[in-house]
């Protein structure tokens, strides 16, 4: 019996709802939110943010972590304020774990919404392809942990890049949370660092220096993790095996 072609326009439609959202509210977001997310709106109500930690710390915790969780998700501007007010709020140590643990469910569901939205049909291009974009495709597959890790290491790529672009190649789920909670962890835990001394930053009336990951004391160990990360890479081309990880 032939599919009704409505239907089927109806599926589809329904399938990219979640990542048509998102695209919408991100593009939203850039132009309403900009001026809120922002490190002045940091500075103006931090007392405020402090005696509310003091009195509700739970429920300051999970409304920190839910609006983390929403940032990244919805691709909202921000992303670094948040990551500096976990370290602000809750220190280092707990603030690293809380902003890791927000961007990687952020992550998540945005992953999510691409690969049911549009990664399945997409992969299934790139598959049955030709040429140098299958070579490139299967040069990516044998490399998926490497190149998962490489992505998140490399201060250069975007958040939402690599956040998009595993689901459109196809890269399993746990793959995809594994390496995005691990990859991320450097980095969060230095700009959360610097959140965990605005009080200071705020008391002499500056703004934090966010170029501090590019100083060679932290830049030097990410380079060393990005090379870490392409050791397989290299491995493989030499030997000619096939990555073993599953």
């Amino acid at each position: 019996m032939p599919q009704d072609p409505t239907k089927s326009e109806t599926s589809a439609l329904l399938r990219r709802l979640p990542l048509v959202t998102i695209l919408l509210v991100a593009a939203v977001g850039a132009f309403t939110l900009r001026d809120y997310l922002s490190f002045d709106t940091l500075r103006d109500n931090r007392a405020a943010l402090l005696d509310f930690r003091d009195a509700h710390f739970a429920l300051t915790a999970l409304g920190f972590v839910g609006a983390y969780v929403l940032v990244v998700a919805f691709s909202l501007p921000g992303a670094t304020i948040a990551t500096l007010t976990g370290g602000f709020l809750f220190g280092t140590v707990l603030g690293s774990v809380f902003n890791v643990t927000a961007a990687t469910l952020g992550a998540t569901l945005i992953f999510l919404a691409a690969r049911h939205g549009l990664g399945a049909q997409l992969g299934a291009k790139l598959e049955n392809s030709k040429g140098v974009v299958k070579r490139i495709k299967d040069g990516i597959d044998q490399n998926q942990w490497s190149m998962l890790f490489l992505i998140r290491l490399v201060p250069a790529v975007p958040f939402f890049v690599a956040n998009l672009v595993p689901a459109f190649m196809q890269v399993p789920l746990y793959r995809y949370v594994v390496s995005t909670f691990f990859g991320i962890m450097p980095g969060a835990v230095v700009y959360t660092s610097v959140g965990a001394g605005l009080g200071e930053v705020f008391a002499r009336g500056e703004t934090p220096d966010l170029g501090i990951i590019f100083a060679p004391h932290i830049l030097f160990p990410l380079l060393g993790l990005v090379a870490l990360a392409l050791l397989p890479v290299l491995y493989k081309a030499v030997t000619g095996k096939k990555d073993v990880l599953t």
